[in-house]
């Protein structure tokens, strides 16, 4: 494995500078940060973006099992006794789920209420079994909703119940808050015709952060651009949110945070690339996410520290895609969703990450 350099690996690819003073000073290779890797779904015909509640004995995750329904679905692993439930309703699509960091309670997002959800079932199966070949493209389905419900799957509760796509939620550290991305503004009818042309071009162009109180209450708009600011999460102490903010024409995505109250968006990364599923370590010190600044369709985990100072460095380096990291709550470990199987389906991946090593790539204390 070639051993990568901070200085002439990084600078030719992403066509920024940083300045010298700010350059890593240690050599690494990527293969020292993830060691002990381990395939974690099996069963499952594909299945990603897992995360844990902050006691580390229940992970979250969304996977497709059945063979009546082609869209994931929401799973609750106990991480002791193995045990998985299944909490989403099991119609409809579901995405990206969170777990309450202290009571027994779960978020994820559903389509279940739409009246169409069953037909729209059998069409994407219909499309499978004719073998029809589609690029990948993330649907912003208008009938998205927020949904709580507990570890059971019972009693669940629409918290946003607004025409629109309500999706990419998680709840403060507290519990107190939920940082999520909509595009509601679209269907509220109060946009300009200019930017009704936009959206109907590109129905991600109006999805902007928000925030809420748990209950669904209070919510209010965090970013005011004309391009997707999407997958908020909270940093370990509650005051910031890191996200993805995609350009104009939605080819590339870098990495920023914010205040909570929307203040002071600072931009992280300057890859000129897909950089996107931001992730904060535990320690508060850096960020991890994923970048396809090796090739289109080859994302790459990089972490980079949590004020943009340090140039980024990569920490892994196989074909295909790499996406979708979480640290475990102790910060020494970590899951990730990947393709590297046969086949080229999505799996979840595990493995034991080396915050120390992470801390001395970056010229962090």
């Amino acid at each position: 494995m070639k051993k990568m350099t901070q200085k002439n690996t990084f600078h030719a690819l992403s066509g920024f500078l940083f300045p010298l003073a700010f350059l890593a000073t240690s050599q690494a290779y990527a293969s020292d940060f993830i060691t002990g890797e381990q395939q974690l779904s099996v069963k499952e015909k594909r299945a990603g973006e897992a995360y844990y509640r902050a006691d580390s004995k229940w992970m979250i995750y969304q996977a497709e099992v059945a063979d009546d329904n082609p869209f994931y679905q929401i799973f609750l692993k106990n991480i002791e006794s193995g045990a998985v439930t299944q909490v989403s309703p099991g119609t409809g699509k579901t995405t990206c789920a969170w777990v309450h960091p202290a009571q027994e309670k779960v978020l994820f997002s559903s389509t279940h209420d739409d009246k169409e959800a069953k037909a729209k079932m059998a069409a994407e199966i219909e499309r499978r079994n004719a073998g029809e070949q589609k690029s990948y493209a993330w649907d912003y389905d208008e009938f998205y909703d927020i949904y709580e419900t507990g570890f059971d799957g019972k009693n669940i509760r629409n918290l946003t119940n607004t025409l629109g796509y309500d999706a990419e939620a998680s709840w403060s550290p507290d519990g107190k808050l939920i940082a999520f991305a909509s595009n509601r503004r679209a269907y509220s009818g109060e946009l300009s015709e200019e930017e009704q042309a936009l959206f109907k071009a590109n129905p991600a162009s109006m999805i902007d952060i928000y925030i809420m109180d748990a209950d669904g209450s209070n919510v209010k708009r965090l970013t005011q651009t004309k391009s997707y600011d999407g997958g908020p999460f909270f940093s370990p102490d509650g005051k910031r949110i890191v996200w993805r903010r995609f350009s104009d024409n939605g080819r590339e995505a870098e990495i920023f945070t914010m205040n909570i109250d929307g203040s002071d968006q600072k931009q992280i990364t300057r890859l000129n690339a897909m950089s996107w599923a931001p992730f904060y370590h535990p320690s508060g010190k850096y960020i991890i996410f994923a970048t396809n600044l090796h090739g289109h369709r080859n994302f790459e985990l990089y972490i980079v520290d949590t004020d943009g100072q340090k140039e980024p460095v990569r920490v892994t380096d196989k074909e295909g895609f790499d996406g979708l990291p979480v640290f475990t709550p102790d910060g020494n470990h970590i899951t990730w969703t990947s393709d590297r199987t046969p086949g080229k389906k999505g799996l979840l991946f595990h493995g034991k990450w080396d915050h120390q090593k992470a801390l001395e790539s970056l010229a962090l204390k």
